[in-house]
C-alpha cells in the first residue's frame, strides 16, 4: 500500500513520470487478470511475457491457465515483440495534459508510482508538483 499525495501537492499532468518511467517495467501476473477476463487484447498485444519453461508469447497468446507459469512479464511491447521505448497508452492532449488511456485498469507499477515517497532525486527534482513542495 502506496500512501496518497500529501495534501497541497497534486499532480500537474505533465506526463513526465509516464515520459521517464512509464515503458520497460516489470509486471505481475494479478495485472493480467482484468485485461484476459475483460478481453482487453488492446493491452494484451503491448505485454511480453515469458514463461517458466522458456516459452516467450505475447500477452494475446495467454491465457489464465498460463499464469502460475509465469517467469516474467514486461510492459510495453509492439503487436510484433519488439520493446517500445514509450507508454503506447500515455497520451497528451492539446492543452499540453498527460493522460492514461487505460487508467481504470493500468498496471499496478502504474498505480502505485509515488514520487513524492522516493528518494530519488532523478525524479523528484523534475516532478513540477514534487519540486514545490517538500513531502
Amino acid at each position: 500500500m502506496t500512501a496518497p499525495m500529501p495534501p497541497g501537492q497534486d499532480c500537474l499532468q505533465c506526463g513526465r513520470c509516464c515520459e521517464r518511467w512509464g515503458w520497460g517495467q516489470k509486471g505481475i501476473a494479478e495485472d493480467l487478470i482484468p485485461w484476459l477476463t475483460s478481453g482487453r487484447q488492446d493491452i494484451l498485444r503491448h505485454v511480453s511475457i515469458l514463461l517458466a519453461d522458456g516459452t516467450k508469447l505475447s500477452g494475446t497468446s495467454l491465457s489464465m491457465a498460463d499464469l502460475p507459469r509465469i517467469a516474467r512479464i514486461r510492459y510495453w511491447q509492439d503487436p510484433d515483440g519488439k520493446e517500445l521505448q514509450y507508454c503506447p497508452f500515455f497520451w497528451r492532449s492539446d492543452d499540453g495534459r498527460s493522460w492514461c488511456r487505460i487508467h481504470d485498469v493500468k498496471p499496478r507499477v502504474c498505480r502505485d508510482f509515488t514520487p513524492w515517497n522516493w528518494k530519488n532525486l532523478e525524479y523528484y527534482g523534475s516532478c513540477p508538483a514534487c519540486r514545490d513542495k517538500a513531502p
